[in-house]
């Protein structure tokens, strides 16, 4: 694994650019600088990691170009029926915190949820948040025209 491509470096540069998450770009840097010849030790020192965690990264980099931490989210909990109600219901009214979501499947569906899965659920189906416009409570329209 010594050395890398110049269009694997390339790439990985890249993706370093593109990438905003801390843990992915630190995988990123241990493989290039392995590439170039570094030793684990001296990219652990660098970028203030163990080395047998730079081990793994190179390995699972050499092994299966994995950078991510996971390997994605897991298994769906509701059914196709019961992602399409919630649908529905998320379409007919709207909650404004993401635990009304998590409380609402857990009462209608008995499945628990955390915040993080249903957020991250949610945008996966293509929902998003959009935060509400605040409206004075005893408007005076007279007075707002002016």
């Amino acid at each position: 694994m010594n050395s890398l491509t110049e269009e694997e470096r390339l790439q990985l540069h890249a993706q370093h650019k593109k990438k905003r998450d801390k843990r992915i770009c630190d995988r990123i840097k241990a493989v290039l600088l392995y590439g170039k010849g570094w030793t684990f030790q001296e990219i652990a020192e660098v970028l203030l990691l163990p080395n047998e965690a730079i081990r793994n990264y190179t390995d699972k980099y050499r092994a299966l170009k994995k950078l991510r931490p996971k390997s994605g989210s897991s298994v769906e909990k509701l059914s196709s029926n019961q992602s399409r109600q919630l649908e529905d219901h998320l379409q007919a009214h709207a909650h404004l915190y993401v635990k009304d979501i998590v409380a609402y499947i857990q009462l209608t569906f008995k499945i628990t949820y955390t915040i993080r899965g249903i957020r991250n659920g949610l945008q996966r189906h293509g929902f998003s948040y959009k935060k509400l416009a605040i409206e004075p409570g005893n408007a005076d329209q007279q007075q707002q025209k002016e």
